[in-house]
């Protein structure tokens, strides 16, 4: 069927990064219906693939490129080349990927703990590093890092993924007034206890997670790419270093 949506993105080109499934795949897919030329990416090209026909038969632009982010710098960076090689140039750089065992601190295994600092907060900054000067140059580009509203409360158990996302938030901050002046402007989006395929499981803990909310539901991922876009377009045009919680009320209130 054909695409209806308005072009809020026409002309634009967007990065997202773990973008096969959930929410990321959400983001790209809402970003290719209002216009933007989109890279897909992800470690598993069959589901990356297939985001891409999901696009396409939509009537959006869409590719997708491999790339595992908890791997080595130089495989990040020519991820990076190979994006603006695909695009001809990077507009929007959605930084959504991430790893989130939810342990006690004692059960974190040491290779979990590398993975999740290579992976959430290691790989952002990278890619920043490597996509955001082209940006600064032109005087225009977005970035939009996912961060989780876990970074903001204390939590028994998962601290060092609510760390990495507090970590985020920090960087969203530090790099609006890095780049900000030079027209690229830098956000956070802070989903809530949203429901993905990944954790379908956990279903009845997440509808108990936010029954008492203003919500009084879970937050589905086209909740958060509809934040994104939000950020990525120009009605965001004022908004710098700010994180947008899409959490139904779960940070600012108590029922």
């Amino acid at each position: 069927m054909t695409n209806t949506t308005p072009q809020r993105l026409n002309g634009r080109t967007a990065v997202v990064t773990g973008s096969t499934s959930g929410i990321g795949e959400a983001i790209a897919t809402t970003l290719a219906a209002h216009g933007a030329t989109v890279v897909v990416s992800g470690r598993d090209s069959t589901r990356g693939e297939a985001v891409v026909d999901r696009i396409v038969a939509a009537g959006g632009k869409a590719s997708f490129i491999a790339v595992d982010l908890g791997g080595s710098y130089a495989g990040i960076r020519s991820f990076a080349t190979e994006a603006e090689r695909t695009l001809g140039r990077v507009d929007v750089l959605v930084n959504n990927a991430g790893l989130y065992p939810a342990t006690l601190t004692e059960d974190l295994a040491d290779t979990d703990l590398d993975a999740m600092l290579a992976v959430n907060i290691r790989a952002p900054h990278v890619l920043v590093g490597a996509l955001a000067p082209a940006m600064a140059e032109r005087g225009d580009g977005i970035i939009v890092n996912i961060g989780s509203w876990m970074a903001q409360v204390g939590s028994p158990f998962a601290a060092m993924y609510t760390a990495t996302k507090a970590a985020d938030e920090q960087l969203t901050r530090s790099w609006a007034a890095e780049f900000g002046p030079r027209g690229v402007r830098v956000n956070t989006v802070a989903p809530g206890a949203t429901l993905t395929p990944g954790n379908e499981n956990s279903r009845q803990v997440l509808d108990a997670m936010t029954s008492n909310t203003p919500a009084g539901s879970v937050i589905s991922p086209r909740d958060i790419a509809n934040g994104v876009l939000f950020l990525a377009s120009d009605e965001s045009a004022m908004v710098h270093g700010i994180t947008l919680y899409v959490d139904g009320g779960i940070t600012a209130t108590r029922l």
